[in-house]
């Protein structure tokens, strides 16, 4: 029989103020993955519930860092002198 998948909904802090946040434990790989409704583009895990709040909250201040920085380029306010590569793994944020 297939264990089913336990969700949580809890909250995470940033820099950036509260976030809710949901942790769906993945009984077949360990661990458990972790999304922020109010920030779409997050999808996270980590090793156990503490862990995968840590990594929700870097991916969080990383997205809005991300998301500001790519505002005020498109707004004439900034400008990069240098895109970051994507590497092979992963994604970079330019």
């Amino acid at each position: 029989m297939k264990k089913r998948a336990k969700k949580i909904k809890t909250e995470v802090q940033t820099d950036y103020g509260l976030f809710a946040v949901v942790l769906e434990s993945e009984p077949d790989m360990g661990g458990y993955m972790i999304t922020v409704p109010k920030v779409p583009p997050v999808i996270t895990c980590g090793r156990n519930i503490t862990h995968a709040k840590e990594m929700a909250r870097e991916a969080i201040e990383l997205t809005l860092e991300t998301q500001t920085l790519h505002a005020a380029e498109q707004a004439g306010r900034i400008k990069f002198t240098k895109k970051a590569s994507l590497p092979a793994h992963g994604v970079a944020f330019a």
